[in-house]
């Protein structure tokens, strides 16, 4: 199971980015996905997941309102829109899944990729 996370940046408080998390060798409409975060230091931050069973969709209380996570099965991707970025979202992006059709403790999942990095900086 490989996934990969992308669309990491440098961008100033208040500003938004798009991550986008592919997978190769399976679909990921199949199975609930999520986004932990991690920056220097610090624990592991569950984000956000999106189920597959019902499309039921979860955040932590950090991002709640300014983060959205969604599906493009076209694409077979998992998105996280950020939007309203703080200094304190700086981290480095990892998207997850246990390959169950239900979110599970998101910084725990078993299958996750490299990440990509957001620098929130003016």
């Amino acid at each position: 199971v490989q996934l990969q996370a992308s669309g990491g940046g440098l961008v100033q408080p208040g500003g938004s980015l798009r991550l986008s998390c592919t997978a190769s060798r399976f679909t990921l409409d199949n199975y609930a996905v999520g986004w932990f975060r991690q920056a220097p230091g610090k624990e592991r931050q569950g984000v956000a997941c999106i189920s597959s069973s019902d499309g039921s969709t979860f955040y932590g209380d950090s991002v709640k309102g300014r983060f959205t996570i969604s599906r493009d099965n076209a694409k077979n991707t998992v998105d996280l829109q950020m939007t309203n970025l703080k200094p304190e979202d700086a981290a480095v992006y990892y998207c997850a899944t246990d390959q169950l059709t239900f979110c599970t403790v998101v910084r725990t999942m078993k299958y996750r990729g490299q990440g990509t990095l957001v620098t929130v900086s003016s």
